[in-house]
């Protein structure tokens, strides 16, 4: 049986490099691994407790939700803004993480890979989101890493998917989501 990789990206500009890096990673993808590349957090409205009710919850985020309770792990692909994560990876958090304790990210083998203009490749990002993940209670795998600096000039005229080395780490990265999936 495949191993099912729920994979959020945190720009949701279409020709975003962690768009295409999400692609890449689907593409990629090694034999006995889905790569679910999520669609839809735009439409993700901002955590509200008020709105969290049964019965009263947001289409978007049932669906987020159902989709995170059917997969086996959990991709972030992130950009960095200002230092951090967006806010919409921030908001799918908060919405996956409830309820606290039995949310769909509870115990979710999650890993956090990205490409980011700057010479570390967004790494502060990577770190915040795996913070917010530890936090909300997901199995956060933190010898699984991928930063590949300079987005910009790296993918100016190359899509990630026919960078051979870029292909070489994200299969690294599926191979290791799906070895400590399949143990648990």
């Amino acid at each position: 049986m495949a191993t099912t990789v729920l994979t959020l990206v945190g720009s949701l500009r279409n020709g975003s490099t962690n768009r295409q890096l999400a692609e890449a990673t689907a593409l990629n993808a090694p034999d006995g691994v889905d790569v679910n590349v999520y669609s839809g957090l735009e439409n993700l409205p901002f955590y509200n407790e008020d709105q969290d009710v049964e019965g009263q919850v947001p289409a978007a985020a049932v669906e987020l939700r159902a989709a995170a309770a059917e997969a086996d792990a959990l991709l972030l692909v992130s950009p960095e803004y200002n230092g951090t994560m967006p806010a919409v990876l921030k908001n799918a958090i908060d919405w996956l993480s409830r309820p606290f304790g039995a949310g769909a990210l509870k115990d979710l083998p999650s890993v956090v890979i990205g490409t980011a203009f700057g010479q570390y490749g967004g790494v502060w990002a990577q770190d915040e989101a795996r913070k917010a993940l530890t936090i909300a209670g997901a199995n956060v795998l933190e010898d699984v890493k991928l930063s590949i600096p300079n987005s910009v000039v790296r993918f100016a005229e190359l899509h990630p998917k026919d960078d051979a080395e870029v292909a070489s780490q994200v299969a690294e990265v599926l191979q290791g989501i799906r070895a400590v999936a399949e143990s648990n």
